[in-house]
């Protein structure tokens, strides 16, 4: 496993409109809820999450092979942060289709491709199942999908159906298994809130272990098997966005761990945990490492 670096130098695109983003699906398989809500406090962490994960994700697009002129297909593309990486990727030469069963999504997603003047990245509003185009794509990508699914295997099997042959078909995922992050020296409040976030997400996401077993599930749908690689983000407590990202997705998590009659806000007073946490990390002068992230791709 290789660790990235501090991710706090990434920008992402804001926006201060309501929206939502509903689950993923694949074609054959049932529709999932998206298992932290519609707030849009949750779409705000995810664009924070995006930011922290662009540069893990960028390294995948880019080890897979996609570049200028290439058409690309972004399966569960929610607010477009993938979308819009992989639009800098292929140029205006290029073309990007992101689609999300999400309205409120895919109306989002537009409104930050044309702040950011990206012309050739459009967003539709359909299923994997029920998507189709007139012609195959160079690539089908998507990041936190397969975890979501019923099955993942499906899945990816339908993505693999839109790509032309010797085309790419990349994830980036999660494994949520073992120790979720890591402190040295450790801070005993950053192990307790990434095993909270364990406990939460192993109970509620359909697959939570789909990172880890890519090779399996490319396999089992027929592809080739996937070049793969892990990396896991890396930070300090003064500074790094690990920290709100934690403390965030901790606090979208309670009520499933309130329903687990494991933790409430008022146990963690979560309106100041972020700064607690980040107190002992300075304190400790400790070194953070964030969940592992795992990625893989082919082609077909």
């Amino acid at each position: 496993m290789s660790e990235g670096v501090d991710s706090c130098s990434y920008g992402y695109y804001r926006l201060k409109l309501p929206f939502r983003i509903d689950s993923k699906t694949a074609s054959d398989t049932p529709e999932m809820e998206y298992i932290l809500g519609h707030s849009e406090r949750e779409i705000r962490r995810l664009m924070h999450q995006a930011s922290i994960l662009r540069p893990i994700t960028e390294r995948l697009l880019r080890g897979a092979g996609i570049g200028r002129g290439m058409r690309v297909l972004d399966l569960g593309c929610g607010a477009g942060d993938v979308s819009m990486l992989a639009a800098e990727l292929v140029g205006a030469s290029g073309s990007v289709v992101g689609i999300d069963r999400s309205p409120e999504a895919i109306a989002v997603a537009r409104g930050r491709a044309r702040t950011a003047e990206l012309r050739h990245v459009h967003f539709q509003e359909a299923t994997v199942g029920a998507f189709s185009d007139p012609e195959p794509f160079d690539a089908v990508i998507g990041r936190y999908v397969l975890i979501h699914q019923a099955d993942p295997v499906a899945f990816i099997r339908a993505a693999a159906g839109l790509v032309r042959p010797e085309g790419v078909v990349a994830f980036h995922e999660l494994c949520v298994r073992g120790q979720a992050v890591q402190s040295l020296p450790t801070v005993s409040l950053w192990q307790q809130a990434g095993e909270w976030i364990r406990m939460a997400f192993q109970a509620a996401a359909p697959h939570h272990d789909a990172g880890g077993r890519l090779i399996e599930h490319f396999s089992r749908a027929g592809l080739p098997q996937p070049t793969v690689f892990c990396e896991s983000p890396v930070g300090r407590g003064e500074d790094s966005p690990l920290v709100a990202w934690i403390a965030d997705t901790l606090e979208s998590f309670l009520p499933q761990l309130a329903k687990m009659r494991i933790l409430t806000a008022d146990t963690i007073a979560i309106e100041t945990f972020e700064d607690h946490l980040r107190t002992a990390l300075v304190e400790a002068k400790s070194q953070i490492v964030g969940p592992a992230q795992f990625c893989a791709w082919t082609r077909v």
